[in-house]
């Protein structure tokens, strides 16, 4: 017996990650038929948040939706792929790897035909000229594959999520509905961003750290962006050295990532430098990523990290999803 509300639509999501953009998604009316990520603790956290979710580890590389023929034909494609470089270029064949996951994703879509696509990847992407050559490929492409697309960038600040997080965004559509497609206009526009401080006052209050309201109140400006860093080298950290001096003026240590929130013992004092900054923990770098509270993260530390610096926000993927599902409803 068929049970799925037919007010919903049907989603193929790759490169999952953490799930962020496909709990936005969900949140924007999208269930998912297939998730696709090649990390076995991405998968592992997938499952964990949804037990229900149809999660698949492998890459996408080597993905053939034949044998997964639920995929065919679904609303939207959608993929939070790796941050593509400048130096990448199409024609050269030892392109770089995230290149080559823009190229399957091309294939992919050939392969399934949603009804539209959504890519999220990095904001030079968009705007840089560096860029232009790949942005020509997937124009070409889409083109040739009967989709009509627009690029355009969003920062996740003007939408609810306390970090300056500026996104480079790629929407396609089979037939019309991009006439109808409006891109998400800012619910919280500077001045009226999220700040770090009002974003983690409770957290940093749960183990009686008496600093934590003075702390907050000065730590009044959304984060910088959350960078999840190499999975093959390196601990845990909140990014580079621009990202750190940021975190030092809200009297946050950016080199590392805590095990838990400060005590009742521990003193805050930026002016000793790092010795009186504290970390934040993983599961304060969620809350700045815009994942609800509830959402669990697998994995050891650094690993928990990785994943959440590379998530995309869940409530841009709510808001992009809203947008897409009301042009494709018409």
């Amino acid at each position: 017996m068929n049970t799925r509300n037919p007010e919903r639509l049907r989603s193929l999501d790759v490169c999952s990650g953490a799930g962020g953009l496909a709990l936005g998604l969900e949140q924007a009316g999208f269930d998912p038929v297939l998730l696709l990520d090649n990390r076995d603790v991405a998968c592992r956290t997938l499952r964990a948040n949804r037990p229900s979710w149809n999660v698949h580890e492998g890459n996408l590389l080597d993905f053939d939706p034949a044998e997964h023929t639920q995929t065919y034909d679904v609303d939207l494609l959608s993929a939070g792929l790796p941050r593509v470089k400048a130096t990448a270029t199409v024609a050269r064949p030892d392109s770089e790897a995230e290149l080559e996951l823009l190229r399957a994703t091309m294939y992919l879509l050939h392969g399934v035909q949603p009804r539209a696509l959504l890519v999220e990847n990095v904001p030079d992407l968009v705007t840089k000229p560096a860029y232009e050559p790949v942005r020509t490929y997937l124009g070409e492409e889409l083109s040739h594959l009967g989709y009509r697309h627009r690029w355009f960038v969003l920062n996740a600040a003007d939408h609810g999520v306390p970090q300056t997080r500026r996104q480079g965004i790629l929407v396609a559509f089979k037939g019309d509905a991009l006439d109808r497609f409006v891109e998400p206009t800012p619910a919280t526009p500077a001045p009226h961003h999220r700040t770090v401080g009002e974003t983690l006052l409770e957290s940093m209050s749960a183990r009686g750290w008496s600093d934590a309201k003075r702390w907050a109140a000065q730590a009044d400006e959304p984060a910088p962006t959350l960078v999840g860093g190499s999975w093959e080298r390196g601990g845990p950290d909140l990014g580079p050295s621009g990202s750190k001096k940021a975190w030092a003026r809200m009297g946050v240590d950016g080199a590392t990532v805590a095990d838990d929130v400060p005590d009742e013992n521990f003193r805050w004092d930026p002016d000793l430098g790092r010795p009186g900054m504290m970390p934040l923990t993983v599961a304060q770098a969620a809350l700045l990523q815009g994942f609800p509270p509830s959402w669990r993260i697998e994995g050891r530390k650094t690993a928990m990290y990785r994943q959440v610096g590379h998530a995309s926000p869940p409530p841009v993927g709510r808001v992009l999803g809203a947008s897409i599902a009301a042009a494709l409803r018409g």
